[in-house]
């Protein structure tokens, strides 16, 4: 068991979905690049591509380095591809890939996060063999197209129910994100891939979220 890298996570505050097509046509990468050190972990999605996420997850990882653990979302197959270049492990939806096989095909090493959507999913996930929880969508999100929100408390009850850390999702940005500060941690995509100084954004973003 990689005891330094979940450490790394615990103490994780923010937490990047890196989402190519988010940054408004500018080099992905240098927008990353701008966050960067105002982010503790980068989790990389192209949605619908493997071929796509490869290529971007080999790109960021050499970009990110030691500087940050650096995760696949969804696809466990393109996790395994780059096991070897130093991805960190897999985010999964609670529909995708059962956590089992995901162990079964990576092993005991990576981590493995998984969505959940209520705390019923929380509960679900408890005894399962993964090291952190999304949690939301917290805020109304046009990024995953949830009309309605979670909202703060029921991250917060979600965290205090955990065994793991959960990291809120959606909609969250520096206008909300210190109603997350009893959480203390917070998935963020758009509010700062979108933002015209994507550094300030993930600065100030982090810094609502210090409890």
């Amino acid at each position: 068991m990689n005891s330094d890298l979940r450490d790394r996570l615990g103490r994780a505050r923010l937490m990047l979905l890196f989402t190519p097509e988010l940054c408004g046509g500018r080099p992905p990468l240098e927008v990353l690049a701008l966050a960067l050190p105002h982010v503790d972990v980068v989790q990389v999605r192209v949605k619908d591509d493997a071929a796509e996420l490869l290529r971007w997850s080999e790109a960021v990882l050499e970009l990110v380095g030691e500087r940050a653990p650096v995760l696949v979302n969804d696809r466990v197959d393109v996790c395994a591809a780059v096991l070897d270049r130093g991805v960190a492990g897999v985010h999964v939806g609670h529909r995708d890939t059962e956590v089992g096989d995901v162990r079964a095909l990576l092993g005991a090493e990576p981590l493995v996060g998984l969505s959940t959507h209520s705390a019923a999913d929380v509960a679900r996930a408890e005894g399962l063999a993964v090291d952190y929880l999304g949690f939301g969508p917290i805020h109304p999100t046009k990024t995953k197209g949830y009309a309605r929100g979670l909202g703060p408390e029921a991250a917060w009850v979600a965290s205090t129910g955990a065994a793991v850390p959960v990291f809120p999702i959606g909609g969250i940005d520096a206008t909300n994100a210190g109603e997350l500060a009893a959480v203390g941690r917070a998935c963020v995509s758009s509010a700062i891939l979108g933002a015209e100084d994507p550094g300030a954004a993930a600065d100030a973003i982090r810094s609502l979220l210090a409890p």
